[in-house]
């Protein structure tokens, strides 16, 4: 499909088509089931979602970084094509299928390390991470998972209890799993004694708590974002990875990279893991893996995932063949098209761009990322660093959807707006976009 990759308000938003389905929602719909933006979308391509009323919206979203190649991108779209007309599902464990084993052969060959590595694929980002968990207690034999401050890994139970924050995520769905530990993560901007000593402190803190409050002979693995999500768009001080990485070496402790929104080419490499200087045990993916359709994977070194007993693995519609024939179209586009570079300019612009508006814009506390991963963290007081209030956050998001673009926050004090553009996204329509963030900022702040 292909639809004018340019920006076009034609009504109000939103306009009364969606209004009308948003009616229809009311009661048809759970409450608990949010919607950031109140537009229904009729069609997407490239960085360009066209809503019910005819209006284009620049997509600096997609999806929470579910289409970094684009929307209905034409390679994905005819590699799905081709697999519906073959077939559908049978379910791996009682056929297996020629897509479902290649795209491991793939991601074996794209993960970090120098080793034998193996693949398993589920439906979400949360199973992935359940299943990493799975195997790693497995392997060790040890029932402790350390996690971090503004993680997170999902929604299912598990997941969870690895997550971080409450609201909305966990509130009144206790009680949770057990055996979970949870530490600061290296959060340069809010360390108290400043980015400067973050990492060093951090990581004394970590390994501190992990010896005298979990022993380490009773630690399965260490779960963390190598630059992480929701909880902000953190990127953790320098050496902090590594010296985790590290600890867990020493120990016998699997390092699982959980890299379902930073992977897939979206911090400039296939995984963010690789500027840390650190080879995980386990990679979790997700998210853009597919392009769009469901599939997520569990990739590690070959010895832990064969830990495990026949059986022990899989679901009924893990590594579906249609959407893992889709992840293929999607590996094979970033590889011809070198879109990790692409990422890579992606995140020069943005960072330029973000720098002037810091400069411009007293609310604007922090800015980071790295490719096309970038945030700004928004502040009432830049002394005192208190995070700006929701409504202002939503009035700002607001303003660029009424503009014609969309964005979306995060952060543990929800006072975060990140981007995730298409990492091919057409860099006059990148600019534009940035353009309206800009002003939306302006309208809302003064």
């Amino acid at each position: 499909m292909d639809i004018p990759q340019e920006r076009k308000v034609v009504t109000e938003i939103p306009g009364p088509r969606s209004r009308e389905l948003f009616e229809r929602r009311k009661t048809a719909v759970p409450q608990g089931v949010a919607n950031l933006h109140p537009i229904v979308t009729a069609r997407a391509s490239g960085a360009i979602v066209e809503d019910v009323d005819g209006n284009r919206y620049i997509d600096l979203a997609t999806g929470i970084s579910v289409l970094n190649v684009g929307h209905t991108a034409p390679e994905v779209v005819k590699a799905a094509q081709a697999q519906l007309e073959l077939e559908t599902h049978t379910c791996f464990h009682v056929t297996a299928n020629e897509p479902y084993i290649a795209l491991a052969e793939r991601l074996n060959a794209l993960a970090p390390g120098d080793f034998a590595k193996k693949t398993m694929f589920v439906n979400s980002g949360a199973e992935a991470v359940e299943n990493a968990i799975k195997i790693a207690r497995h392997a060790t034999k040890r029932p402790a998972v350390v996690t971090f401050d503004h993680a997170f890994h999902g929604r299912t139970l598990l997941a969870m209890s690895l997550t971080a924050k409450v609201m909305p995520y966990k509130q009144g769905f206790g009680p949770f799993a057990p055996e979970i530990y949870r530490l600061p993560f290296a959060y340069p901007y809010r360390w108290p004694s400043g980015p400067e000593r973050c990492a060093q402190e951090a990581l004394a803190y970590a390994k501190d708590e992990m010896h005298k409050h979990i022993g380490e002979e009773n630690i399965a693995a260490v779960i963390v974002e190598p630059i992480q999500g929701e909880g902000g768009f953190i990127v953790p001080a320098p050496g902090f990875l590594k010296g985790l990485a590290e600890f867990c070496a020493e120990h016998g402790i699997v390092f699982i990279a959980d890299e379902i929104q930073s992977g897939m080419g979206r911090a400039g490499r296939w995984f963010a893991i690789e500027d840390e200087g650190v080879v995980p045990d386990m990679v979790t993916t997700a998210k853009s893996l597919g392009g769009g359709l469901p599939i997520s994977a569990v990739t590690g070194r070959a010895e832990l995932m064969d830990s495990v007993h026949v059986g022990g693995l899989g679901g009924t519609y893990g590594g579906n063949p249609v959407a893992a024939a889709a992840a293929l179209a999607v590996l094979d586009k970033i590889e011809r098209e070198d879109l990790l570079a692409s990422a890579r300019r992606v995140g020069e612009i943005v960072a330029e761009r973000f720098g002037e508006m810091q400069a411009r814009h007293a609310v604007i506390g922090d800015v980071r990322g790295r490719g096309a991963m970038w945030a700004l963290e928004l502040v009432a007081d830049r002394a005192t660093k208190e995070p700006l209030a929701a409504e202002t956050m939503s009035a700002i998001s607001r303003a660029a959807l009424e503009r014609g673009v969309i964005v979306i926050t995060a952060g543990t004090y929800g006072n975060v707006i990140r981007l995730l553009p298409p990492i091919n996204i057409d860099e006059a329509l990148l600019g534009e976009g940035l353009a309206v963030l800009d002003e939306a900022i302006s309208a809302v702040t003064g």
